[in-house]
């Protein structure tokens, strides 16, 4: 008798659902670890119609805690990669394995000569935690069956403090943090039928004495919920807070982290408990074993313990944290709300508190930023970053502002406890970066602080980049990036794809030796900003200039500014004529205002230096605050027209571009750009002695600003030579030609 085809599919699909049900239910039955020393420690291998071991390449312990698991064993405490010759393995994708379906699911069959050596816990277990170390705790009470564990909870009333420190010590996690009932989710019958009696010292939690307890079942809220602090340590610095990175796998090793940068140590100081991160340091070595933690995964928000994979490196990691004032919840490492380690002594239990506002000045946050390597304060507000109860700190700080350190202040008690609302210390300080050797502030040589000053090395940087660091300096617009050679030094080394984040910039930077430092000029007068381009954007302008430490931008009236005026600052910013001034462009503002209505002739090198009337407004009316755009400074010379000839740009000076693109997409945006069209044919010229600007390759230009992607040669090698310019022939639509410029 023939199925009808939609009864025969109906059916496939709940075999089907009934047989993943099963391999779910049943997956002790299809993953095994092999060779070890109980049925929850050795090789992994899992079971898709033959047994093979499963490939462990860059599996970490996060990943290993989903294999414990399908195993009902305990928590995972270690994990090893295996080198053996060749054989047949199933491969897991890692991206796959914590996503709650069985590891067979996702195996795929493979050769490799990596297997995976897993310690899971056969007794106990931490549960719906935040962490590995941190949960509901379960114990097996059924251990010698080896076909069947039986796992249940502890009530609190059974269990204390050095209970605690022996689950903490046997799971490879630190000292206990927290215990609290049903802190990680509570339970009902069956629970643990005996009380704990651990002195402490033992080396598992089963290896304690205890004593029968009456209860078959807690009550409500009463299931034991367990906080270890994580198996990472400074070893060999002055203080707790300072030192070489280790942590417990297993054993303890070094951290190797290639291209961690103080970002990332800041995530290392807070899972430490100590303060803010003050310095970073790469160490070299004899290789050997190490826990390496890729920069990519530190910011994921779980534990770094998690993260590790074992590699065999020579490179390890020396940290500093301050270990008595961080900041907290702030954009940056040089901004948040304040706190203070009041019991620094205690080497096992640090205790932070936030400081009132009204115990806390201007002079105390700039001894505050100078402690954490930070500038000078620029905000000090309350509730800036977050407010807070009780406790507070106890004492009102009398610092005169040279001291080294919050604690080395004179303070005098206080009878406060807590703070009004709104009233908990945010300090936001700047960020330690300065441009030396230049006419002016916002000239010079970048250098920035992380423990010491040193220059950058931003051998890939163009204009783009230097614009985000004259924004974190305060400064105006961008105008020129030189990069400069010299014998190799310690540098700082900012990687281009980072610069632009939004963060800090020192919150990125590498050490390295290098012989390229930048140079950079900034405007310290004009700027334009929230432009799609360098030569775009709301103008502002400095009117407290001479104030070294402190700068004021003010936003201009459109009624107080017009088509000269704003020649000139096209120019001044080494832009192009402008194509467009227009009232809220690009955003608008309130008070203050630019009080004076400038007058222009046109031909002065800066805006400042035009004639000025006062002006009677301090604010502008809605919409009238000044939106500019400069045309790119955008060329090609010696053809018939404007649309032919060869390409230049300025940048500082006039130069021919050399681009390394292979495709006609880009020469087709130099032309839209000088509104000759988009059609294009391209001829390369030779000319090896010239000096060029080079376009750097993937910018994107036709979707930012042309000039941004600006290159010196020498960020390729020092005797760089292009052997060719571009002569381009436009065609197409030809407008006047706002592009083009004269000398």
């Amino acid at each position: 008798m023939d199925m009808n085809p939609l009864l025969l599919l109906m059916l496939l699909m709940l075999w089907s659902s009934g047989l993943q049900a099963e391999v779910k239910h049943n997956s002790t039955e299809f993953v095994r670890l092999v060779g070890g020393a109980s049925r929850c420690a050795g090789i992994l291998e899992v079971k898709i119609g033959e047994w093979r071991p499963v490939e462990g390449l860059h599996w970490a312990l996060k990943e290993a805690a989903v294999a414990c698991e399908q195993l009902d064993c305990g928590s995972a405490l270690a994990i090893k990669d295996r080198q053996s010759s060749y054989t047949p393995v199933w491969r897991i994708p890692l991206d796959v394995v914590g996503n709650g379906s069985p590891l067979t699911e996702f195996a795929s069959s493979a050769i490799s000569g990596y297997t995976l050596d897993l310690t899971c816990s056969d007794s106990v277990r931490l549960l719906n935690g935040t962490s590995l170390c941190s949960g509901r705790l379960e114990v097996n009470y059924n251990q010698s069956n080896q076909s069947k564990q039986s796992w249940t909870s502890v009530c609190e009333a059974d269990f204390d403090q050095q209970d605690a420190e022996v689950v903490c010590r046997e799971l490879g996690c630190g000292p206990p943090s927290t215990l609290q009932g049903a802190l990680y989710g509570d339970v009902g019958a069956p629970v643990w039928s005996k009380e704990f009696q651990c002195e402490g010292h033992e080396s598992a939690l089963l290896d304690c004495r205890s004593s029968n307890s009456t209860r078959s079942s807690c009550s409500p809220g009463k299931a034991v919920g367990l906080t270890c602090s994580e198996p990472i340590r400074l070893v060999g610095g002055a203080s707790r807070c300072a030192g070489t990175l280790e942590m417990n796998l297993g054993e303890w090793r070094p951290v190797a982290g290639d291209n961690w940068a103080l970002r990332e140590a800041a995530v290392a100081c807070k899972q430490l408990d100590c303060g803010s991160a003050l310095a970073i340091e790469h160490r070299k070595s004899s290789d050997r074993p190490v826990w390496r933690i890729q920069y990519d995964f530190v910011q994921s928000g779980s534990p770094l313990t998690e993260l590790v994979i074992s590699v065999n490196s020579s490179s390890t990691l020396d940290l500093t944290c301050s270990d008595s004032v961080r900041l907290l919840n702030g954009p940056s490492l040089c901004s948040g709300r304040l706190e203070i380690n009041y019991n620094q002594s205690n080497q096992s239990k640090q205790s932070w508190t936030s400081v009132c506002e009204d115990h806390f000045d201007q002079q105390d946050a700039e001894v505050v930023c100078r402690e954490l390597g930070c500038g000078p304060p620029s905000a000090l507000q309350g509730a800036l970053y977050g407010d807070v109860g009780a406790p507070v700190w106890s004492k009102e700080f009398q610092c005169e502002g040279h001291e080294s350190t919050l604690l080395d202040c004179r303070s005098s008690s206080s009878t406060r406890n807590s703070c009004s609302p709104g009233k908990a210390v945010g300090l936001t300080c700047s960020e330690p970066i300065r441009l030396v050797g230049g006419a002016s502030r916002c000239a010079g040589t970048l250098e920035a602080k992380i423990g010491e000053w040193r220059p950058v090395g931003g051998y890939d940087w163009a204009l783009r980049e230097a614009a985000v660091a004259c924004k974190q300096l305060d400064c105006g617009s961008a105008l020129a990036i030189e990069h400069r050679k010299s014998s190799d030094r310690p540098v700082w080394r900012i990687q281009t794809d980072f610069v632009r984040s939004g963060f800090p910039l020192r919150e990125y930077v590498i050490s390295v030796n290098s012989s390229s430092t930048v140079d950079l000029t900034c405007s310290d007068s004009v700027r334009l900003l929230n432009g799609p381009s360098l030569c775009s954007g709301r103008l502002e302008v400095n009117y407290n200039q001479s104030n070294q430490s402190k700068q004021s931008w003010t936003s201009v009236c459109e009624a107080d500014f017009d088509q000269q005026d704003a020649e000139v600052v096209c120019r001044e910013l080494g832009c192009g004529p402008p194509s467009a001034l227009q009232g809220a462009l690009y955003g608008d503002v309130g008070a203050p205002v630019w009080s004076k209505e400038f007058q222009c002739e046109g031909h002065e090198s800066t805006l400042l230096d035009c004639r000025s009337s006062n002006s009677t407004r301090n604010s502008c009316s809605p919409g009238k605050a000044v939106g500019l755009t400069c045309s790119e400074p955008i060329r090609l010379v010696g053809g018939a027209s404007h649309c032919a000839g060869t390409l230049e740009m300025k940048l500082g000076e006039w130069r021919p571009v050399h681009t390394m693109a292979r495709t006609l997409k880009e020469p087709a945006a130099f032309c839209k750009h000088l509104d000759c069209g988009s059609d294009v044919s391209v001829k390369k010229r030779e000319s090896s002695n010239t000096p060029v600007w080079i376009h750097r390759l993937f910018c994107e230009p036709s979707y930012f600003s042309m000039m941004g992607c600006l290159q010196s040669p020498t960020i390729i090698s020092e005797s760089f030579t292009p052997g060719s310019v571009l002569e381009l022939t436009c065609s197409g639509k030809q407008g006047a030609g706002a592009g083009q410029m004269g000398e």
